[in-house]
């Protein structure tokens, strides 16, 4: 027997690597096995590929007028999308120390602008979303939403990041058009379709195609900085195709690729601070304004909870049991950020799904969200430059990350335990079928609360997971009761 053969095995962890300076030990950006350059470009990557709500929200919420017909100013929103954005990730990043990039929720802003709006003023309805971030922020102040997280089982947690997995990838392929609704009008009985008319056509959509391959290819090579390299390899392409074919700007959607004649747009403040806190309980009541309260809440709690869950698997920044180390930071930080959305008349600000960009780009401390916040800010005075790169040449990011989400996270669901399986994958399922994070985990977590009792485990379930179980019966109840 050779002498190596005997020799006891050495079972001491290899040392944490140290810190190599003032940015490494405040980030442990060491300690969580990164670097300064993954961190930069996780956040242009998440940059990038949320850039969009700096168009898409002040479409949303300037299309809707209120109780006295008036609309919210476009490039007013514009301002206070992308200070919002800014003030909140950066807020993150110091605060949170986790790659979160923060802005104003999709879903939420909808609620704000087709049910509050038009049975109040706009500064009523923002008062509310101020309201919403304030009761946020006590829920952390007294640990009963991270009691809330820490109660969701472990199958469950990994069904609701494949959930999401599956949400953003599917968001990817219709925000690119490689997927698209079919109108009620056509007879058939299919909801999506490929390409625009069932086939795929246009040089919007190839610019897709090859971002998307280019991502995989990249990604499978293992080079470093692949999603953003695809990005910026995709917007040259798509504005070179655009110079040359000459395209309406409806066929690249939201985004048209060309150099803007003035880069630079001086930033309007006027919205900030119009919001009224308790000017819409006159108009509506008050059992109506707090279920109004109440229903932003509802979104906003449970959407961040999702992303925050979904973001620190893929992170690797929970620990053995599944806990999120310093998640009430975190927490804090989202409620502030809701706040904040309400008070600047951007909407609700909140953890953004598309953080997971970055987190594909090797980002695991608030150093990236850093980055984001900064290119938010700089973008307060060249938003015709962030507002240039297409839809197609960043959402190859979320195909790309949907896989790696669902990949670490499919194998370590419980399948042979089906009070905990059934609800993972309903959880996992109706993210993406009824386009919201917070269905699927509602639907998941009432799943799992009726079936533990079916299964007469009734014990083994967290109150916590009661009491959100039968708010969410509640909030599903409200249209039958006549509560909307």
């Amino acid at each position: 027997m050779s002498p190596s053969a005997t020799a006891p095995v050495d079972a001491t962890p290899p040392p944490a690597p140290q810190p190599t300076g003032g940015l490494d030990r405040f980030f442990k950006i060491s300690e969580r096995k990164s670097s300064v350059a993954r961190e930069v470009r996780g956040g242009f990557a998440t940059f990038f590929a949320m850039a969009y709500i700096i168009v898409l929200n002040p479409i949303i919420l300037g299309g809707a007028k209120d109780i006295n017909e008036n609309y919210l100013n476009h490039g007013q929103l514009v301002t206070a999308t992308v200070l919002t954005a800014a003030f909140s990730t950066l807020l993150m990043g110091v605060i949170g120390n986790v790659p979160i990039a923060l802005a104003a929720g999709l879903g939420v802003n909808t609620v704000v602008a087709l049910q509050l709006a038009p049975r109040m003023t706009w500064p009523d309805a923002m008062g509310m979303v101020v309201l919403a971030g304030i009761v946020v922020m006590l829920l952390v102040a007294t640990g009963l939403r991270e009691r809330v997280m820490n109660a969701v089982p472990g199958s469950l947690r990994k069904g609701i990041a494949i959930g999401i997995g599956l949400f953003i990838l599917l968001i990817g392929l219709v925000d690119s058009g490689f997927v698209s609704r079919i109108p009620d009008k056509a007879e058939t009985t299919v909801p999506l379709q490929l390409g625009a008319d069932g086939h795929l056509n246009g040089w919007p959509v190839l610019i897709f195609v090859l971002g998307a391959l280019l991502t995989l290819v990249l990604i499978v090579r293992k080079v470093p900085g692949a999603i953003l390299i695809s990005i910026v390899a995709m917007t040259v392409l798509a504005l070179i195709i655009n110079a040359i074919a000459g395209l309406p700007a409806e066929a690249w959607g939201l985004t048209v690729p060309e150099w803007p004649g003035n880069p630079v747009a001086t930033p309007d403040f006027g919205l900030l601070g119009h919001f009224s806190l308790f000017g819409g309980f006159q108009k509506v009541g008050i059992l109506t304004g707090i279920l109004f309260v109440f229903t932003v809440l509802l979104s906003c709690f449970f959407d961040a909870m999702g992303t925050i869950l979904g973001v620190g698997d893929e992170a690797k920044l929970t620990d053995k049991d599944g806990n999120f180390p310093g998640i009430n930071r975190v927490l804090f930080v989202d409620g502030i950020g809701v706040a904040a959305g309400g008070a600047s008349s951007s909407s609700a600000s909140t953890c953004f799904v598309e953080s997971t960009a970055g987190v594909g780009e090797g980002a695991r401390t608030g150093l990236a969200s850093i980055v984001t916040g900064l290119l938010f800010t700089v973008s307060l005075f060249l938003t015709p430059l962030a507002t240039m790169v297409p839809s197609q040449a960043a959402t190859p990011a979320l195909l790309a990350v949907g896989f790696l989400i669902i990949a670490g996270s499919v194998r370590d669901i419980d399948w042979s335990d089906y009070t905990l399986a059934i609800p993972a994958f309903l959880a996992m399922v109706m993210m993406p079928f009824t386009y919201s994070i917070t269905n699927g985990i509602g639907i998941g977590f009432i799943a799992f609360s009726v079936l533990r009792l079916a299964a007469g485990r009734g014990r083994e379930v967290p109150a916590a997971m009661y009491a959100v179980s039968a708010v969410f019966v509640f909030y599903y109840m409200m249209p039958a009761l006549g509560l909307t």
